[in-house]
C-alpha cells in the first residue's frame, strides 16, 4: 500500500486553519449579549462609555445580521464551488479572506444596525461562502472514499472549533476595546491567516489515485462513483432530499449557537459566575461541535452516513424537548449537557452531508454540488431568526425549541427513506 502523502495532510491543515478563521459565525452570540441588553427599556437607546456612538438592539434585530452572514453563505457556497472546480481553491480562498476582513472592519466603523447587517452579514457571508467551498474539495480529493467522512470532518472541524478561541477573544476585546475594535481587530488577523493557508491549498497531480487502506477497502463503496455534474445532480430526487435534510438538521444547532449566552444568562441568573462568564458556553459549544465532526465522520464511514445522522438527530430532539424545563429549573449543569448534545449533532451533520454529497454524486465536482446541497444550510437560518421573535413576544425560548425538535423528528424518520442514486 502507497502511504498517503504528506503533502494531503498539509492541505487538510490548511482547509482547517481557513476555517478556523471563517467560523467567526459562531461566536456572533457574544456580540449579540453586548448588543441587546436584558432591560428592554433600553432598545434603541445610544451605548455609554466604550460602545459609544452603537444604539442598543433588540431580541429580533440581534439576529438578524447573524441570519444574513448564513443565508450569504450558503449562496455564495455555489461560485465559491464553481471557483475552486474550475480554477482551484487558492483563489476561492484568498478571495474569502479579503472579503471577511473588509466585512468586519465594515461592520466595527459603521457603528450601527446598518453596519452589521451590510458588513458582518453580507460581506461577511461572501467571504464565509467563498473561503468554505474551497477548504473542504481541496482536502477530499486528496484521500480515498473510505477515509471520507474523517478528512471531511477533520476540516470542518475548523469552523465548528473557532469559537473555543475566538468566544473569549472577541469577549475580551469587547471588554477592553469596544464593539469597534473588536470587529476590526479580528477582521485584519483572520485576513493574514486565511490567505496565507489558502496558498496552501494545493490540488492533487494529475493522474493522482488516493491510496485505500488495506484494513478498510471494504468500507468504500464496492463500485466507482459516477461523477455527477450540477445539471445532472438537479434532476435527482434525492439532491431534493439531501437539501431538506440539511435544513431540518442544522436549524437546531444554529438556534442555540445564536442565543447561547443568552441561554446561559437565562438559567444562570442576572449575576455570578456564569452570568459575568457566559462566552463559557458558547466555547463549550464550539469544542463538543468540532469534536462532533470528527467523531460523527469517523462512525459514519462505519455504519453509514444517513446512520449517523438519524442517531444524532434523534438524541438531540430529545434534548431541544427538554431545553424548557432545563432553563426554567435554571439547572446550570444540565444545559451544558443538552446543549453539548445539540452542539454534537450540529458538527456531525456538517461532517455528514459534505461526504453524503461525494457518495451520491462523486468527487470531481464536489464544490458546486455541496455548494447547491449548502443552501439547506442558509434556509436553516429561518430559524433562529423566527426564535428571537418568539422570544420577543413571548418573553421565552419554549416554543422555539418545541419547533426546532419537530423539524428534527421530521428529517430522521424522512432520513430512512433516502438512497443513492442509481
Amino acid at each position: 500500500m502507497t502511504a498517503v502523502p504528506a503533502r494531503a495532510w498539509a492541505v487538510t491543515a490548511a482547509g482547517t486553519a481557513v476555517n478556523l478563521c471563517l467560523g467567526i459565525l459562531y461566536g456572533w452570540s457574544v456580540w449579540k449579549a453586548a448588543l441587546v441588553p436584558q432591560d428592554k427599556s433600553l432598545y434603541g437607546q445610544p451605548m455609554p462609555g466604550i460602545n459609544a456612538g452603537w444604539t442598543y438592539l433588540d431580541d429580533a434585530e440581534g439576529t438578524w445580521a447573524y441570519a444574513i452572514c448564513g443565508f450569504t453563505f450558503a449562496l455564495f457556497m455555489i461560485p465559491g464551488g464553481r471557483l475552486q472546480d474550475r480554477y482551484g481553491a487558492k483563489l476561492g480562498a484568498t478571495l474569502g479572506g479579503l472579503f471577511l476582513a473588509a466585512g468586519c472592519v465594515v461592520a466595527g466603523l459603521m457603528k450601527s444596525y446598518l453596519g452589521l447587517v451590510v458588513g458582518f452579514g453580507l460581506l461577511g457571508g461572501i467571504g464565509m461562502g467563498l473561503g468554505y467551498a474551497a477548504a473542504t474539495p481541496a482536502a477530499v480529493k486528496w484521500f480515498h472514499s473510505s477515509r471520507r467522512g474523517l478528512i471531511v470532518g477533520l476540516v470542518v472541524a475548523g469552523y465548528g472549533a473557532a469559537a473555543v478561541y475566538i468566544s473569549p477573544l472577541a469577549d475580551y476585546l469587547i471588554r477592553n476595546h469596544g464593539l469597534t475594535g473588536s470587529f476590526v481587530g479580528l477582521g485584519l488577523l483572520f485576513a493574514v491567516v486565511v490567505v496565507v493557508a489558502g496558498q496552501l491549498l494545493n490540488p492533487p497531480p494529475t493522474g493522482y489515485v488516493a491510496p485505500a487502506p488495506v484494513a478498510r477497502v471494504a468500507d468504500g463503496p464496492k463500485a466507482p462513483t459516477a461523477d455527477f455534474g450540477a445539471a445532472q445532480m438537479l434532476r435527482t430526487w434525492q439532491f431534493y432530499a439531501l437539501v431538506f435534510l440539511f435544513v431540518c438538521s442544522a436549524q437546531s444547532g444554529l438556534l442555540v449557537i445564536a442565543n447561547a449566552k443568552p441561554l446561559l444568562t437565562g438559567a444562570a441568573g442576572a449575576s455570578g459566575f456564569f452570568a459575568e462568564n457566559a462566552w463559557l458556553l458558547v466555547t463549550f459549544i464550539g469544542v463538543v461541535n468540532a469534536a462532533g465532526r470528527v467523531g460523527t465522520g469517523r462512525y459514519s464511514d462505519r455504519i453509514g452516513r444517513l446512520n449517523a445522522y438519524a442517531l444524532n438527530g434523534a438524541v438531540s430532539a430529545a434534548c431541544l424537548l427538554a431545553a424548557p424545563w432545563v432553563i426554567e429549573e435554571k439547572n446550570v449543569l444540565l444545559l451544558f449537557a443538552i446543549i453539548g448534545v445539540m452542539a454534537w449533532q450540529y458538527g456531525g451533520t456538517l461532517a455528514v452531508m459534505p461526504a453524503v454529497t461525494a457518495d451520491y454524486y462523486g468527487p470531481r465536482n464536489l464544490g458546486l454540488n455541496y455548494g447547491l446541497v449548502f443552501v439547506g444550510w442558509g434556509a436553516a437560518f429561518f430559524v433562529p431568526q423566527l426564535a428571537g421573535y418568539i422570544k420577543l413576544a413571548t418573553g421565552r425560548w419554549d416554543g422555539a425549541f418545541y419547533l426546532s425538535a419537530g423539524l428534527l423528528v421530521t428529517a430522521v424518520v424522512a432520513s430512512r427513506g433516502v438512497r443513492k442514486p442509481a
